[in-house]
Order: structure tokens, then sequence, then C-alpha cells
């Protein structure tokens, strides 16, 4: 699977969570399914696994999650 399908599919399985109002899963699967390729897996460190931590403290939305997890690239 190339990076792109990677990420797509990444996301499209973060998004079935928000779809259902599990942000807290959502963001978990995204950063969880970022680790598993090679060309992705630093993404779940650092920086990014800080911004989901700090947008479910704050009281995740639909919408801020929506925006958390399609902001990947």
């Amino acid at each position: 699977m190339t990076r792109t399908e990677h990420m797509q599919w990444a996301k499209d399985r973060a998004m079935k969570y928000v779809e259902t109002g599990d942000f807290s899963e959502a963001v978990t699967s995204m950063l969880s399914d970022l680790s598993k390729h090679p060309e992705t897996e630093g993404s779940a460190h650092g920086i990014c696994a800080q911004l989901g931590m700090f947008e479910l403290m704050r009281g995740p939305t639909r919408e801020s999650v929506t925006r958390y997890i399609t902001g990947f690239n």
C-alpha cells in the first residue's frame, strides 16, 4: 500500500468513529494507524499526538475532530 493509500485508509477508519460520536476513539485510531506504515509512523509521535490529546482534553466536537483527522497529509 502506498503512503497516500494508507493515509486515506487511516482517515476513513477514523472518520467512522467520528460518525458514531466516539471522538476519543477517532483520534486514537488515527494515531494508531499512522504508526502502521513506514512512511507515516513518525507522524504518530510528537506534535501530532500532542495535538490529538489536546483536542480531546478541550472538549472535542465533530467539527474539530474531523478537522484534526483530515488535516493529515
